[in-house]
């Protein structure tokens, strides 16, 4: 699917926009990502700059069996899976919200309650240690549930971080798959 590329008058007009979650009742897993970046903003489409490997990592952990597009995402809520943002409105990057946005974004999910997805996972360490105040969270299962939902740590699957190669964040996403399936 051949896409127009936004201007960067369009990226820039993309500041503050939201872009609508991907949502249902009784969700097996409910992505939240941190904020939507301009790229996203512009297009109206969750992880849609093409150096975001969240798509990727859907297929390489087992979650689709092939990389659906950002443009395709509500397909993914055949599969049981859903997209939401700590953050709704988008900035250039995640270092434009201020901790207390953050905080706010995290009392801002009582749609989890709503919803009641099975697992909740965050996509950014940094971001949700200051959410939920929760200075030392490490990947992986958190031990609290937020609304009625497993929570989960993933890192961000931006194309910029750097920290995480594309094996390593298949493998944490893989894991969260695994903890889907059997519970």
């Amino acid at each position: 699917m051949a896409v127009r590329r936004p201007t960067r008058e369009e990226l820039a007009a993309a500041q503050g926009r939201t872009v609508p979650d991907v949502i249902a009742p009784g969700l097996r897993e409910l992505f939240c990502g941190i904020n939507p970046g301009l790229y996203s903003g512009a297009v109206g489409h969750h992880f849609a700059h093409p150096g975001n490997r969240f798509w990727n990592l859907l297929r390489a952990a087992g979650f689709t069996s092939e990389v659906v597009s950002p443009f395709e995402e509500e397909a993914l809520l055949a599969l049981g899976l859903g997209i939401t943002n700590l953050v709704e409105r988008a900035t250039a990057t995640a270092a434009d919200l201020s901790p207390h946005e953050l905080r706010h974004g995290a009392r801002r999910l009582a749609k989890v309650r709503r919803y009641r997805p099975r697992f909740l996972g965050f996509l950014g360490m940094t971001a949700f240690r200051t959410a939920f105040r929760r200075p030392r969270a490490a990947l992986g299962p958190q031990p609290e549930d937020i609304g009625g939902s497993r929570t989960w740590l993933l890192p961000n699957p931006s194309g910029a971080q750097a920290h995480y190669q594309l094996p390593d964040l298949a493998e944490a996403f893989a894991a969260l798959r695994q903890a889907v399936e059997t519970r």
